[in-house]
C-alpha cells in the first residue's frame, strides 16, 4: 500500500500564511502525544477557485482550518454546514471524509466555540453591553456568541456601515455602559504593533473588560492602554487554543 495515502494531513488554507499559530500548535502536539503518520501544512491560496485542485493534489487531506480571506466565500464549496457555522454566516474548520472516491466536505466555526471558553469565565455583571471593533469574519463568530448570552453589542467601523457607528460617534456615555471591549481588528497585530481602536482610554475603567482577538504580540497596545486605566485585559491565545482543540475533536469524530 502507497505510504502516502496512510498519512493523514491536515493543513490551514488563507492568504497570505507569514504567521501560523497552527501549524505549530498541531505538529507540536502530534509531536508530544505520540500521534504517528500525522502532519500539519501551510495551504497559501490566493483565490478560493483553487480549492478544488488542493483536494485532488492531497487525497491525503482530512481536514483543514480556514483563515482570511477565506472564511466566507468558502462555503459555497462545501456539502454541509452545521447550525452555528450557518447562523454566522462563516466557515473556519472543515472535516473532510471521502465517500466512494468523492469528498464530502462539513463546515464548522470554532471561532465562536474558542471566544465563548475563554470570555465567559472573565464576565462579571456589568457586562451586559459590548462595543465590538470591526465588522469582519471574526466579528460574526463574537456577535453570534454576544447574542447567546445575551449581550447587547454595538459595532464600531471605520467607514460608515448600516448597523455600526464609527469611532468618532463613541460618546462618553457609550463608553460609559459598554463595559466589555472587543476588539475583532488586525489592529494592534505583528508587525502593525502601535495602531489601536482610537477610543478614549480616559473613559476607561475598571469596571471595564477588554478583549483583543489578537495573539500576536501576548500584548497589544489596545490591552496595554485598556490596562493603564484599571482594565482588565485578555488576549486571543486561549481563544485559539480552545479552537483549534475543537477542531481535533471534530476531525477525529
Amino acid at each position: 500500500m502507497n505510504v502516502y495515502m496512510l498519512m493523514k494531513t491536515y493543513g490551514l488554507i488563507g492568504y497570505p500564511l507569514s504567521h501560523s499559530f497552527s501549524k505549530k500548535y498541531f505538529t507540536e502536539k502530534f509531536i508530544n502525544e505520540g500521534i504517528a503518520d500525522h502532519q500539519y501544512e501551510l495551504f497559501p491560496i490566493e483565490d478560493i477557485k483553487a480549492l478544488p485542485d488542493l483536494l485532488n493534489d492531497n487525497p491525503s487531506l482530512q481536514g483543514l482550518n480556514v483563515t482570511i480571506p477565506h472564511k466566507v466565500n468558502v462555503l459555497c464549496y462545501l456539502n454541509e454546514v452545521d447550525e452555528a457555522a450557518d447562523k454566522i454566516g462563516a466557515v473556519n474548520c472543515i472535516s473532510i471524509k471521502n465517500f466512494e472516491g468523492k469528498n464530502y466536505l462539513k463546515g464548522y466555526n470554532t471561532d465562536a466555540y474558542g471566544f465563548e471558553s475563554s470570555l465567559s469565565p472573565l464576565l462579571e455583571p456589568q457586562h451586559t453591553k459590548a462595543l465590538v471593533f470591526g465588522d469582519g469574519g471574526a466579528a460574526k463568530a463574537v456577535k453570534y456568541i454576544l447574542e447567546k448570552l445575551n449581550i447587547e453589542y454595538q459595532v464600531v467601523v471605520r467607514k460608515a456601515t448600516e448597523g455600526a457607528i464609527l469611532y468618532a460617534e463613541i460618546t462618553p456615555e457609550i463608553l460609559a455602559s459598554h463595559k466589555l471591549l472587543i476588539n475583532t481588528t488586525p489592529l494592534g497585530m505583528s508587525p502593525n504593533v502601535d495602531t489601536f481602536p482610537d477610543i478614549d482610554y480616559s473613559l476607561v475603567g475598571p469596571e471595564h473588560l477588554a478583549y483583543d482577538l489578537v495573539y500576536n504580540p501576548l500584548e497589544t497596545a489596545f490591552l496595554v492602554k485598556a490596562a493603564a486605566e484599571g482594565a482588565k485585559t485578555k488576549n486571543g491565545l486561549e481563544m485559539l487554543h480552545q479552537q483549534a482543540e475543537k477542531a481535533w475533536a471534530i476531525w477525529n469524530k
